[in-house]
């Protein structure tokens, strides 16, 4: 557990001279106080900013969707309902869509790790609160890698559960532990078999050296406990497993009723997408986990989580609209694989020397989110 208390008196002495670029946040209200005494009593949280919590503002990453909110999502008011106190709102990239966190007419953070480059997206708002120590843990969520990858760039912990869609509500924290307790579970150490995928699944993209070494380090940690680890090729279905991924990820924006720039990009590409290549899609993703189980015939996968360092601030809006996807893909090749198989999968920081930790990824393939979560502290105890 943290030294560290983390309280609202703290927060406020902690934000002192900081602007929104700094920690993160597009709304505070340091004047709330917990409805509650239950399970969360004591844990100061953030919300995402695609999330509503009542009476705060949320403005979906642009300044002109801004609206008060009348009603609380109902995610954040279970954790309200737990004892948990919201005290204000994470910056995220327009709709949650790019793996930056950008938002239109807003603020952008800047990754604490690394000064001057993204902190990831697109929970990266609750990325920069965590790993400034502002906060213990930030409510985040994950349709493509939003929880893992600024957790990864940001040298912090994100678990995305397993969930029943491509996207899933969960945390971005400074441990294992705290993720497990924030969702409720016990994490237990389980006899499995680990396959170990350096090469990019859903891209061409070069993996850079430290990354790659850190994989190693973690492999031999794992082997070091008892775990059989083998070395793993992608599977043959990959290329099928992104389409489906587009398809399902688009078609959700296809009703969108004003967008532009980016946005209105994957607005259109949504709206090409047939009720039969959405179907297609859904039925792939429905036998996916039993394909990978039978391809791979591990319980887990130990990867990279992201390809290089994280770019500087502006890089991918920078880039054509097509290019700019890719290049986000390029970044992260291998997360959005959990999301459409909708199994579990986290990102642990790992130390590096002479640099800032990065991020090593473990995906259930037959694990259970417990043993998953067992899996992770054995890599960040």
């Amino acid at each position: 557990m943290d030294a560290k208390e983390f309280s609202v008196e703290q927060l406020r002495e902690d934000l002192a001279g900081l602007g929104p670029e700094e920690h993160g946040f597009t709304y505070l209200d340091l004047e709330r106080r917990p409805q509650r005494h239950e399970r969360l009593s004591g844990w100061v949280l953030s919300a995402k900013d695609l999330n509503d919590v009542a009476g705060m503002p949320t403005t979906h990453g642009h300044a002109e969707r801004t609206y008060v909110a009348a009603e609380t999502d109902p995610f954040v008011q279970e954790l309200i309902d737990a004892g948990a106190l919201i005290i204000g709102k994470s910056s995220a990239p327009e709709l949650g869509l790019r793996v930056d966190t950008e938002p239109v007419g807003l603020p952008h953070p800047d990754n604490p790790l690394y000064p001057g480059h993204t902190p990831g997206g697109s929970s990266g708002g609750a990325a920069v609160q965590v790993a400034r120590g502002l906060l213990r843990a930030a409510h985040a969520s994950d349709g493509g890698g939003s929880i893992r990858v600024p957790a990864a760039a940001c040298g912090v912990v994100g678990f995305k559960p397993a969930g029943e869609d491509l996207s899933v509500p969960g945390f971005i924290t400074r441990s294992v532990a705290d993720a497990a307790t924030l969702h409720g579970l016990t994490p237990r150490t389980p006899r499995a078999r680990v396959g170990v995928l350096t090469e990019p699944l859903f891209a061409e993209a070069t993996v850079a050296p430290h990354l790659l070494n850190a994989v190693r380090e973690a492999t031999a940690r794992l082997e070091g406990a008892g775990f059989e680890t083998v070395a793993l090729s992608p599977y043959p279905q990959a290329t099928q497993t992104f389409e489906a991924f587009q398809h399902i990820f688009t078609r959700r924006l296809a009703g969108l009723e004003s967008a532009a720039g980016y946005t209105e990009w994957i607005r259109a590409r949504g709206r090409r997408v047939s009720d039969a290549q959405l179907a297609a899609a859904r039925a792939h993703a429905a036998a996916l986990p039993a394909l990978l189980a039978e391809f791979w015939q591990v319980d887990a996968i130990l990867t990279p989580m992201l390809a290089f360092d994280p770019p500087r601030r502006g890089h991918f809006v920078a880039l054509a609209h097509q290019e700019n996807f890719d290049e986000q893909t390029r970044w992260s090749p291998w997360g959005s694989l959990f999301n459409v198989a909708q199994l579990p999968a986290i990102s642990v920081p790992w130390p590096v020397p002479h640099h800032p930790p990065v991020g090593v990824h473990l995906g259930s393939v037959t694990l259970e989110e417990s043993a998953l979560l067992g899996l992770a502290q054995v890599l960040h105890p």
